[in-house]
């Protein structure tokens, strides 16, 4: 028997605005999650996020029902589209992107 070779399955993307390596960069990211079936989640920490950018507790899998999926699950490219939208938007403890950009080129 000959064992194929390995494929690569990408599972996972990341969105920030904040430069690679910036101490606040983790709070501020949001992420793409692929979920099975061709279909990817927008998530914000524990929050999955639906096609409008609103955020919702993602529940466990034995508790998701079809009509929540059907709102929280996304081809790539729409999760995508929502994923840099809400990154741009990020508000942390009352701190936005911008605020904490410029923020960092105050101190810079």
């Amino acid at each position: 028997m000959t064992i194929p070779e390995p494929e690569m399955r990408v599972t996972r993307y990341e969105f920030c605005c904040l430069p690679e390596g910036h101490i606040d960069a983790p709070h501020f990211t949001i992420s793409v999650e692929y979920r099975g079936r061709g279909l990817w989640a927008v998530l914000d920490g524990p929050f999955a996020l639906d096609a409008d950018g609103r955020k919702d507790y993602e529940p466990r899998p034995s508790s998701r029902e079809d009509d929540w999926l059907a709102t929280h699950r996304f081809d790539l490219d729409t999760a995508k589209r929502i994923a840099v939208k809400a990154a741009k938007v990020q508000t942390v403890n009352g701190h936005t992107v911008a605020d904490v950009l410029q923020k960092g080129a105050a101190d810079a």
